[in-house]
């Protein structure tokens, strides 16, 4: 018979411990340590290698609908020379962004974790992703002669992906799949909050791809705590681990996000998933950004664009033109208090225009309005402008923005900021065709940013002529761009606002 017993849990960094605190001694935080109690398997159980959880009435366990000797050939521990390195075929997503966020497409057996604030767009962009596999699923089986034994991955019995929520009734997904063009036969829908019934599911169909929506609304039976409480995340996201690694099933889990933007749930939660992905966009622009933060298969610093419409969501492979507010740098008409600069943001590098606005001050205290960079890097390049570049700021209104919710938060944003801040109090317009990429130091001068060659040929295949940058370290020429090197602000100042 299993044993229980009672555990203290704190649901933001997941220390547990026997005894409850009002204030959790890993993370400082208050009012976070909850009580859970954990069946723990006996011994027999635990030899004869079953499994701690029941199997539900009308389904078999996990542990039966495996194949036979799986198990003992998974825990059987075997020399290293004896492994195989067989390259492991991914399934592509559809889209192209997706694939090259996650590493290539989704790896078999794997759990991705999808997390984003309400509304973002998570859901409709794994059911378009739902429709796409399966609108691939379909195409093979058909070419393979409709047998079921044959699927685009070559694994057998994999011929159907399976969209299982518990936020929505089987109706409004159907909506929101015809309005997204993502009706297609193998496609299977389920509505459900009982993880037995995820898990039967999914040992009955043996999909593709499984997707649960969301791990905040399924509930387990088999422990105490309500739905979206520590203990209940943590035994739906072990459960759903367990069932991917023994049946090669891979499971996009959807995740919702604290007011603070973490992922809601214990800290564990991130730690037990293959991959972690946040889904981010402001409600004001149709842009969304997903970003990888956890990857076991692949790097941690790339970034997919996608743009959110009526019709669903459509991938953006060259985001360029996004951020700047004319998609031509040649033929734009100059304006004064814009400079282009050149920013990372994983693998990308993306164009940022930096637009100003300085106006005289009928405050006692002049105002600084920023929208898209950091107020505290304005104020310290305010002072910087003052001391190093002549040009007095400190009693004006200072306004700075970005172009369609782009960040220019980075240090090497710092040179483009100040060029704006310097072209509006003088309005003298900086040509379209140039840009600036640097960071400024206290004491005026211009600081090199990692990785500008790559910034370079990028701006260079959009068109810019002239870029000012600081001094290099190994010179050399980019074709049609002219490099314009800058030691201190004065010099890039000169180069710069003429």
């Amino acid at each position: 018979m299993a044993k229980t017993s009672t555990q203290y849990l704190c649901s933001e960094c997941g220390w547990s411990g026997p005894k409850w605190y009002g204030r959790c001694p890993e993370c400082g935080q208050w009012g976070t340590i909850e009580e859970f109690r954990e069946s723990r398997p006996s011994a027999a159980s635990a030899t004869a290698g079953g499994s701690s959880r029941t199997a539900a009435p009308g389904r078999t366990s996990r542990t039966t609908a495996a194949a036979p000797g799986t198990i003992a050939d998974r825990n059987a521990a075997r020399p290293i020379t004896q492994i195989g390195t067989d390259t492991v075929t991914r399934i592509p997503t559809g889209f192209g962004e997706f694939d090259r966020v996650l590493g290539g497409g989704i790896v078999p057996g794997s759990v991705t974790l999808i997390a984003g604030e309400p509304g973002v767009g998570k859901s409709t962009l794994l059911l378009e992703t739902a429709g796409n596999i399966a609108r691939t699923v379909a195409d093979h089986t058909a070419t393979a002669g409709n047998d079921r034994n044959t699927t685009a991955s070559g694994r057998p019995g994999h011929n159907t992906v399976l969209y299982i929520s518990g936020e929505e009734s089987l109706a409004q997904v159907k909506l929101r799949a015809s309005r997204i063009d993502a009706v297609e036969p193998n496609l299977l829908l389920a509505s459900t909050t009982d993880l037995a019934t995820v898990l039967g599911l999914i040992e009955q169909e043996r999909p593709a791809l499984a997707i649960v929506d969301s791990a905040q609304t399924i509930v387990s039976q088999d422990v105490d705590g309500i739905s979206g409480g520590s203990t209940q995340v943590r035994e739906v996201a072990s459960a759903l681990i367990d069932t991917a690694k023994s049946l090669d099933v891979p499971v996009l889990l959807v995740g919702h996000v604290t007011k603070d933007g973490s992922i809601a749930g214990p800290r564990t939660l991130e730690h037990l998933v293959d991959v972690v992905c946040q889904f981010e966009g402001d409600a004001q622009t149709a842009l969304r950004m997903l970003r990888v933060v956890k990857n076991r298969f692949g790097p941690t610093d790339e970034v997919g664009c996608f743009d959110m419409s009526g019709e669903g969501i459509e991938e953006v492979a060259d985001p360029s033109g996004l951020f700047l507010s004319s998609t031509g740098a040649a033929d734009a008409r100059p304006v004064e208090g814009t400079c282009v600069t050149f920013t990372l943001d994983g693998h990308r590098s993306l164009p940022i225009e930096i637009q100003s606005l300085v106006t005289s001050s009928v405050l006692p205290t002049p105002r600084r309005a920023v929208n898209g960079v950091d107020a505290n890097r304005i104020a310290m390049l305010t002072a910087v402008l003052y001391r190093h570049g002549k040009v007095n700021l400190l009693a004006n209104d200072l306004y700075v923005s970005t172009i369609a919710g782009g960040l220019a938060k980075e240090p090497g944003c710092d040179l483009a900021i100040v060029a704006a801040l310097a072209s509006a109090a003088k309005e003298r317009p900086i040509a379209r065709t140039t840009c600036a990429i640097g960071e400024i130091s206290l004491t005026g001068q211009v600081r090199p940013v990692p990785r500008l060659e790559y910034r370079l040929r990028e701006a260079a295949r959009l068109g810019f002529t002239e870029a000012v940058v600081p001094p290099l370290r190994r010179p050399g020429s980019i074709r049609g761009l002219r490099v314009v090197e800058a030691a201190t602000l004065r010099d890039a100042l000169d180069a710069l606002v003429k």
